[in-house]
């Protein structure tokens, strides 16, 4: 449990500095908060241990491990980012605490050997969430967006459990190792199955359970979206594989078909949706939408190639969803815009920012030769392992179609005039330091292949 221990150790940390007598600036707490975030991440690979605690609840490996610092490191670029906002923030410590708090939840959801120990884990990394989605004190749309996010969790949640208590009452148990030997294919066994589908599927936010998405993600401050987009998002991705492939691993014959039928709609909707906003934080939750349709076609192909696919996408779709982020995050702090219409003629004053919102544009695309190229073409080389080409074709001409959009915004930025654009923004270091991490993520990761040959070593299938 070094991961978990190790955060917890930080929010204590924070906690006495929120007790404390003393007050500290602003700037220095983010000093301490960042360096605290970086210590963690580099302990992340160093003296791990695979093993099993509370009789098997609670399991760890080096793929567990993988996941977690992939979401070490996305926490702390998502610091970084939030400087400008929270520099003037009185709340500063609060929202760190809460941000810890469902990184722990996280941490303990993807490493739970139990459907108990997974739930537990969900809502500890949900709650937090809603309270951060209304950070924005002073913005109705905020408070709005938070409750959103907890009537549709709650909604979920409730779902999920339903979906584990048929399991349970149908299996005897609630180990997820044991679980597949006790699983015949009935038709109640099925429902539950499709419970569950839909409270991850909730999460995700896949078509037809993703309405909530868009309305929290542009009603939340800008870090807390990106927060939602890469690392909630990634979580439970990271989670649901493990259980399709190890739990329900004897029905899979059936949800092939669920997640066939589910990443299409998603990619569709995602993509139709997309073209239609003007909201920057809109139109990347409609494009994170797609995203997960791709990704659902890279866990249809139930292999040890389907996880390392998966993997290694989410690591890309890190840096690539923060690239994007973090600029908005800087121009929403510094001038309050977030529409698309504003960003004409950002080029002609910001040419830095520019160059960094359309490598990361690019990215999510699947341009060559960025990462997110490789991230799409594994994942779509997963889900054609299984002879399914008619899902592979509309996987491709959802990749054109979302070439509009995103090259859209490119357009806005370099080619169309704007007599009043956006001013020149200096971001400070931690924010250009994010912002170059970012995008040297994207540029090299596509390049090193042993970073894939390694997550495939460590990856299991079916």
């Amino acid at each position: 449990m070094k991961f978990e221990l190790l955060v917890t150790l930080i929010l204590f940390i924070l906690l006495f500095l929120k007790l404390g007598n003393k007050e500290w600036k602003n700037e220095s707490l983010l000093s301490v908060v960042n360096m605290l975030l970086l210590v963690n991440l580099i302990a992340g690979f160093f003296m791990n241990q695979d093993g099993e605690l509370f009789s098997g609840m609670f399991r760890t490996n080096l793929t567990v491990e993988f996941e977690k610092n992939i979401l070490n490191a996305g926490t702390l670029i998502i610091s970084l980012q939030a400087t400008q906002w929270l520099k003037n923030h009185k709340h500063l410590l609060e929202f760190y605490m809460l941000l810890l708090s469902t990184l722990i939840g996280m941490f303990f959801m993807i490493s739970s050997g139990n459907l108990l120990m997974f739930y537990l884990g969900l809502e500890l990394s949900t709650i937090p969430l809603a309270a951060m989605s209304n950070f924005d004190l002073e913005k109705r749309q905020s408070s709005e967006a938070a409750m959103k996010m907890i009537m549709s969790s709650a909604f979920s949640s409730g779902i999920l459990l339903f979906g584990i208590s048929i399991v349970y009452g149908t299996t005897g148990t609630l180990n997820l190792s044991e679980l597949s030997a006790h699983l015949d294919g009935s038709p109640l066994q099925l429902f539950a199955f499709i419970l569950l589908f839909t409270g991850f599927a909730f999460k995700m936010s896949a078509v037809p359970f993703h309405l909530w998405t868009a309305d929290v993600y542009e009603g939340s401050p800008v870090p807390v979206t990106s927060y939602l987009s890469v690392i909630s998002k990634g979580a439970i991705i990271f989670v649901f594989v493990s259980v399709l492939y190890t739990t329900f691993k004897t029905l899979a014959e059936t949800w092939y078909h669920v997640l066939s039928l589910t990443a299409v709609l998603t990619m569709i909707i995602g993509n139709l949706f997309a073209i239609r906003q003007n909201n920057l934080k809109r139109f990347l939750a409609f494009s994170s939408i797609a995203q997960v349709g791709f990704i659902l076609i890279g866990v249809s192909g139930s292999s040890q190639l389907g996880t390392a696919s998966v993997i290694y996408f989410i690591l890309i779709y890190i840096f690539s969803n923060l690239g994007a982020f973090g600029v908005v995050a800087l121009v929403s702090a510094v001038t309050g815009k977030e529409n698309t219409d504003d960003y004409k003629g950002f080029y002609k004053t910001n040419p830095m920012l520019s160059w960094v919102l359309t490598i990361s544009l690019f990215s999510l695309a699947g341009i060559p030769p960025t990462a997110g190229f490789f991230g799409k073409l594994f994942l779509l080389t997963a889900g054609a392992a299984k002879g399914n080409y008619l899902l592979i074709t509309i996987a491709a001409l959802n990749m054109i179609i979302s070439l509009y959009y995103y090259l859209n915004i490119v357009k806005a930025m370099f080619m169309d005039k704007n007599e009043q654009p956006i001013e020149k923004i200096y971001g400070g270091t931690t924010s250009n330091l994010a912002l170059l991490i970012c995008v040297a993520g994207i540029i090299i990761i596509g390049f090193i292949p042993q970073i894939y040959e390694y997550i495939y070593s460590i990856s299991t299938g079916m």
